[in-house]
């Protein structure tokens, strides 16, 4: 059953990045709202986005800031009930935000972030359902912009876990809730090769590079891909946990 927990867990490192999209009209709301996010002062951020939001209802980007808040949020509490809760307003606003901009790939990507995250919430025929989902609003979001590392990210993550489960899972899953699309090491390596090249500086690429150097029998290249990341400072809500993940990875590498 650990390895189903495994792929069920998918995306609660928090991927919800947005990159790419111009921000509206600067006014004094929005700059302060966007300080409060680069300080990490997240519960601000949010009131400063919603209170932005109230003005321009419309608008795509505040939206998916806003979604991006309740994401970080999410990090902050220790109460299942509540992460479900605030990750449901994560969705909810990233659905909108998508809504308005569906062909933003941003915007796509979001919302299958948003949901893997909430999946972990559900019953296993409800993640099933839902990895299907991230996968090809995933791909979906690179076709949008072949270019865009965190598709990259999350469709690497997506081929490394669902290889990760076995061959006794994945016959289970096909059996009983009708089993998920066939998966790689290889895209694995590919995709997230792709994601830390396109976004050098930032450290999640590198870190989940190296599970899926370790997991293709590349034990020294997943090693320089952990330091890499471990290297890096944290400069996201999410980071901390993603090194932590990390460091776990990297100390079941053989010894070189």
């Amino acid at each position: 059953m650990a390895a189903r927990r495994h792929v069920f867990g998918l995306f609660l490192a928090g991927l919800l990045a947005v990159t790419g999209r111009t921000a509206p009209a600067a006014d004094a709301t929005v700059r302060d709202a966007l300080a409060a996010e680069a300080r990490l002062d997240t519960r601000q951020a949010l009131a400063l986005f919603q209170a932005a939001s109230e003005a321009r209802p419309g608008d795509a980007f505040l939206l998916q800031k806003i979604a991006r808040q309740y994401s970080d949020l999410s990090v902050e509490l220790t109460d299942a009930a509540e992460r479900k809760a605030v990750l449901a307003q994560a969705l909810g606003y990233a659905q909108r935000a998508a809504a308005l901009d569906p062909n933003h790939a941003e915007s796509v990507l979001s919302v299958a972030i948003c949901r893997g995250q909430l999946a972990a919430f559900g019953d296993i025929r409800e993640k099933v359902r839902t990895s299907r989902l991230v996968r090809e609003d995933a791909a979906r979001a690179l076709a949008l912009n072949p270019r865009y590392a965190w598709a990259h990210h999350v469709l690497g993550r997506w081929h490394l876990e669902v290889t990760e489960l076995g061959a006794t899972a994945r016959f289970f899953l096909k059996v009983f809730y009708g089993g998920l699309p066939p998966a790689a090491v290889a895209e694995a390596v590919n995709h997230l090769e792709q994601a830390a090249t396109l976004e050098p500086d930032q450290l999640a690429h590198h870190l989940e590079l190296g599970r899926a150097y370790a997991a293709a029998g590349q034990p020294a290249r997943a090693r320089s891909a952990f330091e890499t990341g471990l290297a890096m400072p944290s400069r996201e809500k999410h980071h901390d946990l993603a090194k932590a993940r990390g460091r776990d990875a990297l100390a079941t590498l053989p010894q070189e």
